[in-house]
C-alpha cells in the first residue's frame, strides 16, 4: 500500500515558481478563501480593483496570510456600525510541530519523529470596513512602520473600534509558513468550490481538479486536495490533511472571480451555537476542575504522611515520582505520583523488555517485579495518583481527559491524531474506564478512546466517565 501523508511541501521541480493548486498559489488561495465569505482582501501598496460587490473589505499588510472566524467581528459591526474595525489577531497556531526523519548509522529509515514547539502567541493586525473608499485609500497608501497608526488617526474615534480574536498569522515570504498556512486552510475551508470553479468534490472532504485522474479504489482519510494533472493510479491510501499540487507543466489558467455570483459560505451569521456551547463547556469544566481538586486535596492531605512513611519503610526516598508528560500543544510538565516502583526500576525494565505485553510504545506486564508491595496496593486503590490533583490546580491537567503521555509515546501517534494534545490530559478518562487489556489491543484502544473523548467531550461524556471511575474504584465493575 502506498500512502501519502501531508505532502504540503513545494515540489522540487518548480524552481523559483510558487507551487499551485487548481492554478492558485498560497496568496491567491488566501484571497479566494476570504472571497467565499464575501470579503475582499486589500493589501497596502498592491494595486487591485476594489470590488463593489464585496460585503466587507479586509485591510492587511502585504506579507500576511490570515485565518480567523468572522462571527464576533460581524456581530460587533452590526451593533456598533463603525466605519472601521481594527482587529488584533492572537496567533495560536504555533506550537504546531515539525516532523523529522530518524535514520540509523547506515542512513536507513527508522521512523518519523514529531517535535512539538511551545506556544508562541504572535499578533497580527487587520482592519475590517464596509467602505470601498477607505479600502481604496489603504491600497494606495505607502507602506511605512506607522501605517496602522496613520489609518487610525484618519478615522474619528467615534467611528472606529478595536477587537481581539484568535486566529493564525503566516508570512507569505516564508516557505515553511506558507506550507503551514495551506495545511490549516485545508482543514478550515470546507467548500473551496464556492470561489474555485475547478474544484469538484470526490467525497466528503476530498476535492479534486476536473482533470485529475483518481483511482476508484483509492482510500482517503481526512481532507485532501488534488491538483491539476495528478494521477492517483496505484496509490491506495492518502492520509490528510494533504495537498497534491498541480503538475507544473499542466498548471491551468486561473479563471476570473465573479463576485456577483458568489454565495458566501460564512459571514453574516455570528458564532455558531455549538461553538458558544463548547466555550461554555470549557469554562465550566475548568471551574469544576479547580473546585473538585481543592475539595479532594482537603480530604486526602491528612493521609500523605502515612503514605510517605509506608514508602520510606519499604524502599526509602524519594516519596514522589515526577514523570515528564505532554499537555496542551505538546507542552511538557512533571506529572506527579506517589512512587510505586523500586529505585532501580529502570535497570529491571531493560531486562524485562522482551516480556512486554503492550502492543505500542507503552510497557506492561502482569505481576511487574519493579513494583513495590506498597506500590501494588496504591496502584490497585489509585492512591498513587493523589498528587496529580496538584497538576490540576496548576492547569497542567484536568480531572477528565485523555491519558497523559510522554513525548516518546506521542511520536507513535499518526499525523492526524495530534488532536489528543488539543486538550488537557486527565486523571481519569474514557480509555481508563473502557479498556479491555486484551493482548494486542491496548495501544489501539488507548488511541481510539482518547480520540473519541476529544471529539465528543461534553458534560454528558464527563458524567459517564466519572460514574465509571467510581464503579472501578468501588469494585463494582
Amino acid at each position: 500500500m502506498t500512502t501519502a501523508a501531508k505532502p504540503t511541501s513545494a515540489p522540487t521541480d518548480l524552481g523559483l515558481q510558487q507551487p499551485t493548486i487548481w492554478g492558485l498559489d498560497a496568496v491567491a488561495l488566501h484571497d479566494r478563501f476570504w472571497a467565499a465569505r464575501g470579503v475582499q482582501v486589500v493589501r497596502q501598496g498592491e494595486q487591485a480593483e476594489i470590488v463593489n460587490h464585496a460585503e466587507l473589505y479586509l485591510l492587511a499588510d502585504k506579507d500576511s496570510l490570515l485565518i480567523f472566524r468572522l462571527g464576533r467581528l460581524v456581530d460587533a459591526l452590526s451593533w456598533l456600525k463603525p466605519q472601521v474595525m481594527f482587529a488584533r489577531i492572537h496567533d495560536t497556531h504555533d506550537p504546531g510541530y515539525q516532523e523529522r526523519v530518524i535514520a540509523d548509522s547506515d542512513e536507513n529509515f527508522v521512523r518519523f519523529e514529531r517535535v512539538y514547539r511551545h506556544l508562541n502567541f504572535r499578533l497580527g493586525r487587520v482592519a475590517i470596513t464596509p467602505s470601498a473608499e477607505i479600502a481604496r485609500q489603504w491600497m494606495e497608501s505607502q507602506a511605512t512602520r506607522d501605517s496602522w497608526r496613520k489609518l487610525r488617526r484618519s478615522i474619528p474615534a467615534q467611528h472606529r473600534t478595536t477587537i481581539s480574536v484568535d486566529g493564525s498569522v503566516y508570512n507569505r515570504n516564508d516557505d515553511h509558513q506558507v506550507n503551514d498556512f495551506v495545511h490549516e486552510l485545508i482543514n478550515f475551508w470546507r467548500r473551496p468550490d464556492a470561489t474555485i470553479a475547478r474544484a469538484r468534490r470526490l467525497s466528503g472532504e476530498v476535492w479534486s481538479d476536473l482533470s485529475a485522474a483518481t483511482d476508484h479504489d483509492s482510500r482517503f482519510v481526512g481532507p485532501v486536495w488534488i491538483g491539476t494533472g495528478r494521477d492517483l493510479d496505484g496509490i491506495n491510501s492518502i492520509v490528510g490533511p494533504a495537498v497534491l499540487w498541480d503538475k507544473p507543466e499542466l498548471r491551468p489558467t486561473v479563471e476570473s472571480l465573479q463576485w456577483n455570483s458568489i454565495e458566501p459560505t460564512e459571514h453574516v451569521a455570528g458564532p455558531k451555537q455549538g461553538t458558544s456551547r463548547r466555550s461554555l463547556y470549557r469554562v465550566t469544566k475548568r471551574i469544576f476542575d479547580v473546585m473538585f481538586a481543592l475539595m479532594f486535596m482537603l480530604i486526602t492531605l491528612p493521609f500523605y504522611p502515612l503514605i510517605m512513611l509506608a514508602i520510606f519503610i519499604e524502599d526509602g526516598r524519594p516519596f514522589f515520582f515526577a514523570h515528564r508528560r505532554e499537555s496542551l500543544g505538546g507542552r511538557e510538565f512533571p506529572c506527579l505520583k506517589f512512587r510505586t516502583m523500586y529505585n532501580n526500576a529502570d535497570d529491571i525494565k531493560t531486562e524485562l523488555q522482551q516480556d512486554n505485553q503492550a502492543d505500542g510504545p507503552q510497557f506492561f506486564i502482569d505481576n511487574d517485579p519493579r513494583i513495590t508491595k506498597v506500590g501494588r496496593f496504591m496502584r490497585k486503590t489509585n492512591i498513587d495518583e493523589f498528587p496529580q490533583f496538584f497538576n490540576v490546580l496548576l492547569g497542567q491537567m484536568s480531572i477528565i481527559g485523555p491519558r497523559p503521555s510522554p513525548y516518546k509515546e506521542n511520536q507513535y501517534s499518526p499525523a492526524w491524531r495530534e488532536v489528543r494534545l488539543s486538550v488537557r490530559p486527565g486523571i481519569t478518562g474514557l480509555w481508563q474506564v473502557k479498556r479491555s487489556r486484551e493482548p494486542g489491543k491496548d495501544f489501539q484502544e488507548w488511541i481510539r478512546y482518547d480520540i473519541k473523548y476529544v471529539e465528543n467531550a461534553s458534560w454528558k461524556m464527563d458524567s459517564y466517565i466519572l460514574w465509571g471511575t467510581f464503579k472501578m474504584i468501588a469494585g463494582l465493575k
